[in-house]
C-alpha cells in the first residue's frame, strides 16, 4: 500500500501513478550509483597521479601546487 497526499488528504495512488513513482524513483537510484561509481574513479584516478608524480620526484607541496 502506497499512499499519497492529494490536497492535504491521504490516499492509495492509482496503478498508473505507482509505476510513474517507481519509474523515477529507480532512475534517481540508478544515477546516485552511477555518480558514486564516477567519484570512485575520480579518487582512484587523483591517486594514481599522485603516485606517478611522486615517482618522478616531486615533493608531496610540488604536487599540491599543480
Amino acid at each position: 500500500m502506497t499512499l499519497t497526499n492529494d490536497n492535504g488528504v491521504d490516499r492509495e495512488m492509482t496503478a498508473k501513478e505507482l509505476a510513474a513513482y517507481k519509474a523515477v524513483n529507480d532512475e534517481a537510484i540508478a544515477q546516485q550509483t552511477a555518480d558514486e561509481a564516477a567519484q570512485a574513479a575520480t579518487a582512484a584516478a587523483k591517486k594514481s597521479a599522485y603516485k606517478k608524480l611522486a615517482a618522478l620526484g616531486l615533493t608531496a607541496d610540488e604536487i599540491a601546487a599543480l
